[in-house]
C-alpha cells in the first residue's frame, strides 16, 4: 500500500514522501496513528498544498538535528568498569551505559540513536557513532577504564 507520511520516521523516510508499506502495517499502525495517509489523488493534492509546510519543518529538523551534532561532536565520556587481574572485563559496555554516561553530562540520547555494533569488551578508546538525523551521525569517544 501506499502512503503519504505526515511525520519523519527514521525507519520510513522524511514528513511529506510517499513511500509504499505493508498493507497491515499501513492500517494497523500508520494509518490508526496519524503518521500517515493513504496515497490517494484527494490526499496529494492536500500534500502539494501543504508542502511549504513540510519545507519549513524538515528545515528546522535538520538544523536541530544539526546544533545537536555540533553538541556530540568531540564528546567524551569514561565508563569505569570492573576487571580481572589481565585487564578483561567481567561484563560488557552496553548502549545502556553509554546512555547513563552521556546523561551524566546533560545530553540525552535515545537508546536507537545510539549505532554501537557490538557490546564494547575490552579496555580501551571505542569512536561511537551517534545517528541525529538521516545521515547525521556525529561520533563521541567512549572510554573504558578499569573500576
Amino acid at each position: 500500500m501506499k502512503v503519504i507520511l505526515k511525520e519523519t520516521l527514521e525507519s520510513l523516510g522524511i514528513i511529506g514522501s510517499e513511500v509504499k508499506v505493508a498493507d497491515g502495517y499501513a492500517r494497523n499502525y500508520l494509518l490508526p496513528q496519524g503518521k500517515a495517509v493513504e496515497d490517494t489523488p484527494q490526499n496529494r493534492k492536500k500534500l502539494e498544498q501543504e508542502k511549504a509546510k513540510f519545507d519549513i519543518q524538515i528545515a528546522k529538523e535538520r538544523d536541530i538535528a544539526n546544533q545537536m551534532a555540533e553538541r556530540l561532536s568531540g564528546v567524551e565520556c569514561k565508563i569505569a568498569v570492573k576487571v580481572s587481574d589481565e585487564d578483561s572485563l567481567y561484563g560488557s559496555v552496553t548502549i545502556s551505559e553509554i546512555i547513563e554516561a552521556l546523561k551524566a553530562q546533560d545530553i540525552e540520547v535515545e537508546k536507537r540513536m545510539v549505532l554501537l555494533a557490538d557490546p564494547i569488551k575490552a579496555i580501551g578508546t571505542y569512536k561511537v557513532p551517534i545517528r541525529v538525523y538521516k545521515n547525521v551521525e556525529p561520533e563521541i569517544t567512549v572510554e573504558v577504564v578499569p573500576e
